[in-house]
């Protein structure tokens, strides 16, 4: 008598469902996704003057990014296409994101939203918010009198 291997879903009413379920994620991980949304990662530093926002975009051109302030809101739009492989070529991973994403952060009523500027070099944009001129801190000497 052969030794057979039990298996508690190896009968016919589980082998077929769980197969299915199991090709589905397979495929939903190995297939490459265009539209997964995902967001570019953000740093954010205060100083004396300013707000500095820098926004990871690698291997995005600037023509597919909008900036927008409205309403004491900043918001960053834009999108990473995905290159089609040539026939011939194929990929074997695939794990970046790709599509468009959104980012919007609130800004405080010390920011100056009229000189706003942006730049973009290697990758990363870097949008400087300048403080209103009465948001600055200032330093005031106080004279103490008495014995």
């Amino acid at each position: 008598m052969a030794i057979v291997r039990y298996g508690p879903f190896d009968t016919a009413e589980f082998s077929t469902p769980l197969r299915l379920f199991q090709d589905a994620v397979t495929r939903l991980f190995s297939e490459p996704v265009t539209t997964r949304p995902w967001a570019p990662s953000v740093d954010i530093q205060e100083t004396e003057n300013e707000l500095v926002l820098k926004a990871d975009l690698p291997d995005i051109e600037m023509k597919d990014v909008d900036i927008q302030i409205e309403q004491d809101t900043l918001t960053l739009r834009g999108e990473r296409k995905f290159e089609k492989a040539d026939k011939g070529q194929g990929y074997h991973r695939i794990e970046r994101s790709y599509g468009q994403f959104v980012r919007c952060f609130s800004l405080p009523e010390t920011v100056d939203t009229e000189k706003v500027k942006a730049d973009y070099k290697r990758g990363v944009l870097t949008v400087t918010l300048p403080k209103k001129e009465v948001a600055k801190p200032k330093s005031v000497k106080v004279q103490v009198t008495g014995e």
